[in-house]
């Protein structure tokens, strides 16, 4: 019999659970599919279909039956819409792609897939993965469960609204600047971006080929790591994949802190950090001290510069990503033209919104004639500085420390006006994101308006185990991961 709890269990206890036999896959996917009926006001589900969720369900507790099943089998898992999948509409939150089935699914929707997890529908998300806010989204604004007036995060905002509700115990997210992190620490959840080139790219719809990296939103370090040793794995069919063997990402887990480093950047604590956002990350750092962990005093001086690097790496890929989406093959073409380049033109006006338009214009300037090398290629070799500058700092420490956000979540319509303001938002998670660094969010505190404050963890190249220890054994002394929004 399923309590009324069950969905603010953690996925090391379902698995348990349906382990022992006490629940069943086909029960645990009912109580979410009710959840996300009940809830279908936050609009983070774009494309729900009971009969495949309840048929997958069914192959999982056959696989539990006959003992062939995974950690994993049976545990219920929903995907941000820039994941293709063959059972459900793929429209990277587009109108360019509205309606579009695949023919096959994404690699990370493979691999969840062949572990036995459930899949209980596509997530909403900015428009092609271009946004801070969820608010570039062709089907409507996500809603933060904390708070319904404010955002919460993009692009992967609807993937940390579902866990933040508990209408999904986790979500697949991509990360290109930011887009895991800022919305996890937006809606008080975990959120973890491996290295780039872990997880692979193949199936998700690209917007910055170099930046672009899968990863997880969950209720805890612990249900991460156990998902991420499902989800990574090198993948032939993508030419950025890390050929590396497989790891246990939970093995480093219960390692006590004592004797960590924990380097603190001053440049991530200036100007502009919100007083209450800075103070919840003050006091995350003492509980670390408490832990046995030493703060060590760490200098980023070049990571300032990462914002305007990144708008001009990430518009310059997405004009040449994007440019397939012409009208001619697949996704919306206009009903009226007079010939094809008109077709081209219009079918591009109508489905591309405002955000990925301007991205495309400045990508197209940026790699122009007589613009290459003073803008992209000058970009590129800052971004070789701060990759540097990481490398140097964790010859100092084992995990960076700092905030995720500048503030907590903003309203609706406050920075929509402001592009740049709006980019802001990403000062201190794309430094992490163009370096290629793994990096999460953990929930800390709140700030004002009772909304969530997020600390960032940075971690070497491929030291993911190290990072989820960091933030695992800071959940066990704290309890902001488990703090559920009211109503839900």
């Amino acid at each position: 019999m399923i309590g009324d709890a069950l969905h603010r269990s953690t996925i090391a206890d379902l698995s348990r659970l349906l382990s022992a036999r006490e629940v069943s896959a086909v029960e645990l996917a009912h109580l979410y599919l009710n959840r996300i009926d009940a809830h279908r006001d936050l609009n983070a589900f774009l494309d729900v279909r009971p009969e495949v969720t309840l048929a997958q369900a069914a192959a999982a507790d056959a696989r539990l039956a006959c003992g062939d099943a995974t950690p994993l089998t049976g545990i219920p898992v929903a995907h941000k819409d820039i994941f293709v999948t063959r059972d459900f509409a793929s429209t990277a939150g587009s109108r360019m792609l509205a309606g579009y089935m695949s023919p096959f699914d994404a690699a990370v929707v493979e691999n969840l897939g062949a572990a036995g997890m459930v899949t209980l529908g596509k997530l909403n998300c900015d428009e092609f993965a271009m946004g801070s806010s969820n608010e570039n989204s062709a089907y409507g604004n996500v809603l933060n469960p904390w708070d319904k007036s404010a955002v919460p995060g993009g692009s992967s905002g609807g993937s940390s609204a579902a866990v933040a509700a508990r209408i999904a115990p986790v979500a697949t997210a991509t990360d290109t600047g930011g887009s895991i992190r800022e919305p996890a620490a937006f809606t008080g959840i975990t959120g973890t971006k491996p290295t780039y080139g872990r997880p692979s790219r193949w199936g998700m719809i690209a917007f910055a080929s170099s930046l672009d990296t899968a990863g997880l939103m969950t209720g805890s370090a612990e249900d991460a790591a156990l998902v991420l040793n499902a989800m990574v794995g090198f993948d032939a069919r993508d030419s950025t994949s890390i050929d590396r063997p497989p790891e246990d990402y939970t093995r480093s887990l219960a390692q006590p802190l004592n004797g960590m480093r924990i380097g603190v950047p001053g440049e991530f604590f200036g100007a502009g950090l919100a007083a209450d956002v800075e103070s919840a990350i003050r006091t995350a750092l003492d509980t670390y001290r408490g832990l046995g962990a030493t703060l060590v005093d760490i200098s980023l001086p070049n990571a300032e510069l990462g914002i305007p690097v990144y708008y001009v790496v990430a518009p310059a890929e997405c004009s040449s990503n994007l440019s397939r989406f012409d009208g001619v093959r697949y996704g919306h073409r206009a009903k009226n033209y007079s010939d094809l380049t008109d077709m081209i033109k219009k079918s591009r006006a109508e489905g591309l919104g405002p955000e990925p338009k301007r991205r495309i214009l400045i990508g197209a300037y940026v790699l122009s004639h007589g613009y290459y090398d003073a803008y992209y290629i000058k970009a590129q070799q800052v971004r070789r500085l701060i990759a540097d500058e990481f490398r140097e700092a964790f010859r100092l420490c084992d995990v960076i420390a700092g905030p995720v956000t500048t503030s907590v979540a903003f309203g609706f319509g406050e920075k929509a006006a402001d592009p740049v303001s709006m980019y802001m938002s990403d000062l201190y998670t794309i430094p992490g994101s163009l370096a290629g660094i793994p990096s999460m969010s953990i929930p800390c505190g709140f700030g004002a308006h009772q909304r969530p404050v997020g600390l960032q963890l940075m971690a070497n190249y491929f030291d993911e185990a190290r990072m989820l220890n960091a933030a695992h054994q800071y959940q066990l002394a704290t309890d902001w991961h488990r703090l559920v929004p009211p109503g839900f």
